[in-house]
């Protein structure tokens, strides 16, 4: 079958195996409740709510492989869309490596989703889909910086003033946030090519443009912050009061 007639499927990879510290002790980011519910199950069910998606990976930490699996059997997600969960690794861009070896055949689209970002819209997961599909390898959602940004050198010592080294132009700049798209075959040379030391790549993205392809921006949506602080518990907490109240979500 011709490239041009092979169906397109989409499958998703949510790296989930980190421990999300600046949210304090406790369980890992993304089995932490959102209005009692964890929030990786938010943000499967994020995934699946576009028609699009017909495979959901979740890489989980090594020794809780089982219990992620436990846990999504036991919440309700639409028939149309499976998932799998494997172990992930030490760093992020070992645990989404781990999840696109763990695709079946056939996957032509690939997005990655950052399980502390359980509140996307489906119609962003959908922008960066048909994106992908109309020829896009690489696509990000993104909305404008609202603040201006400094770019500073780093600290001599302890207590030490950072010195601002530039400003760039504001309105050249994107916050991005996830899912990220890709065609599949790019992504996986990415990831095959790039070798990043320490924590490795915390944007796919940024691997793809390290092969010198281009990567593309779509509107994001406000509702896809990342939770990370505990502050950001409790404005998920009201999103998902007003989604009840107007939708009943």
């Amino acid at each position: 079958m011709s490239d041009e007639a092979r169906p397109s499927r989409t499958a998703v990879v949510i790296p989930a195996a980190g421990r999300g510290v600046r949210l304090g002790p406790g369980a890992p980011k993304a089995l932490r409740a959102l209005n009692g519910t964890p929030m990786l199950v938010h943000a499967v069910r994020a995934m699946a709510a576009s028609r699009a998606v017909s495979l959901v990976v979740v890489v989980a930490p090594p020794e809780g492989a089982a219990e992620v699996k436990n846990l999504l059997d036991a919440h309700a997600l639409p028939e149309r869309t499976d998932y799998l969960v494997v172990p992930g690794g030490e760093t992020r861009q070992e645990s989404v490596r781990l999840g696109l070896e763990a695709l079946p055949e056939g996957v032509t689209t690939v997005l990655v989703h950052d399980a502390a970002r359980p509140l996307v819209p489906v119609d962003t997961v959908d922008a960066v889909i048909e994106a992908v599909r109309d020829g896009a390898v690489a696509v990000v959602p993104a909305l404008p910086v609202a603040d201006t940004v400094k770019e500073v050198e780093p600290a001599q010592g302890p207590g030490d003033p950072e010195q601002v080294v530039a400003t760039p132009v504001r309105a050249r700049l994107r916050a991005v946030q996830t899912p990220q798209g890709f065609d599949h075959d790019t992504l996986v040379n990415a990831h095959a090519t790039v070798a990043l030391a320490g924590e490795g790549a915390t944007d796919d993205a940024g691997m793809v443009e390290r092969l010198g392809a281009p990567v593309v921006v779509v509107p994001g949506h406000e509702e896809a912050f990342k939770v990370t602080r505990p502050l950001d518990l409790v404005l998920a907490e009201a999103v998902l009061a007003r989604r009840r109240a107007n939708d009943g979500f």
